[in-house]
């Protein structure tokens, strides 16, 4: 993971940690903001960490359904 992911990463999951403690999903727009104002790069591979992480998040999710259900 090159030092732009990695940093775009640690954002987005202190992020989406902090929207399951509580705070609004605005956050995510708001630091979407805050980042793209100086740089749209950062930006860009911030929102796809919060897709990425969300996804893998349904995707966990369902495999332990499926487990739980004697899938397999």
């Amino acid at each position: 993971m090159d030092f732009l992911e990695q940093v775009a990463d640690e954002l987005a999951s202190d992020v989406l940690e902090a929207i399951e403690n509580g705070a609004d999903e605005d956050l995510i727009m708001g630091v979407k903001k805050i980042a793209g104002e100086t740089s749209t790069t950062l930006e860009e591979a911030y929102m796809t960490a919060v897709r990425v992480r969300r996804a893998e998040r349904r995707a966990r999710a369902y495999l332990a359904r499926f487990l739980a259900q004697g899938g397999g």
